[in-house]
């Protein structure tokens, strides 16, 4: 009998996080999304760890992917497994680099919201540095390298979440189209103007005004927020604005609000970090200062 003998392989690290995230996320394809490779390459190291189980753990169907009873039953594991290896690793970067924030937000919230309040924050706290990545989905913060994420998301009681403001949105247009808008039905004749991100929002304000099913929606649509907003202020159109990201542009009267009806949207603008905030943390003081600057800038525009 040898004295050392040679002990079972284990699986490859990557070809369990391909399983793990093309069984969470249901489809090849967005698991390759998120892990930045391809879905054959995913198809491959799923197929590797089947071949080391000699179990088939997804059913290959016409319309897409369906765990098997033995995918399934392993699921959760390792969903936990990676959640905690994800916050195994963010606690080390955080303890080698105490001093740095990483803020992941959506684009226009970037753009319009967290960048004006960022000479605040570097003001209160100048021994932090802080990167601010823009991003169209929030992060999972379990998983990936950031210590906050603002978007507008529907509200929880999570611990983890911190609600800066419900969304409030209403039709927003530069002084010199206002002037000639008395009523709702007064759009009929005007350019709309739309954004990506929120197709719906003409829609869903409408709805509230039933008498006026038929008035036009078509007019450009713009990939970035800020870039429709900036239209509006140059008189191109009218624009659904969002209360936290317009505020400033109403206060400078470089845009006007319309009619005095807006609209509250379930969703929220919404702080979220990875794991609940210690008192007198680092995290602890910017969150705080960014809710302080927010509550200095609030207000109802309409």
């Amino acid at each position: 009998m040898a004295i050392n003998p040679p002990r079972p392989k284990m699986p490859a690290l990557n070809a369990l996080r391909a399983f793990e995230a093309a069984a969470r996320l249901g489809s090849f394809t967005y698991a390759a999304e998120e892990l930045f490779v391809t879905p054959g390459a995913i198809a491959q190291h799923v197929k590797s760890l089947e071949a080391w189980t000699g179990e088939k753990l997804f059913k290959r169907l016409p319309q897409g992917l369906e765990l098997t009873a033995l995918g399934a039953s392993v699921l959760a594991d390792f969903i936990a497994a990676f959640d905690q290896l994800g916050l195994a690793v963010h606690n080390l970067r955080t303890n080698a680099a105490p001093r740095e924030i990483r803020i992941a937000a959506l684009p226009s919230v970037a753009q319009l919201w967290l960048s004006p309040r960022l000479p605040g924050l570097r003001e209160a706290m100048p021994e932090i540095a802080i990167s601010v990545t823009a991003l169209e989905n929030p992060p999972n913060l379990n998983r990936e390298p950031f210590d906050l994420a603002i978007f507008y998301e529907d509200p929880d009681i999570s611990p983890l979440s911190i609600v800066l403001s419900q969304d409030l949105i209403f039709p927003v247009c530069a002084p010199s189209i206002a002037s000639r808008l008395k009523i709702p039905a007064d759009l009929a004749e005007e350019t709309l103007l739309h954004d990506m991100t929120w197709q719906n929002d003409w829609e869903i304000w409408l709805l509230q005004l039933p008498s006026m099913p038929h008035l036009k929606k078509s007019g450009p649509t713009f990939s970035l927020y800020a870039l429709a907003l900036e239209e509006a202020k140059n008189g191109a159109g009218i624009l659904m604005g969002h209360e936290a990201l317009v505020q400033s542009q109403l206060d400078s009267g470089t845009l006007v609000a319309l009619f005095d009806m807006p609209h509250r949207l379930q969703r929220s603008l919404t702080i979220k970090t990875a794991k609940p905030i210690i008192v007198g943390s680092v995290l602890d003081e910017t969150v705080a200062k960014l809710i302080s600057l927010a509550s200095k800038a609030a207000g109802t525009s309409c």
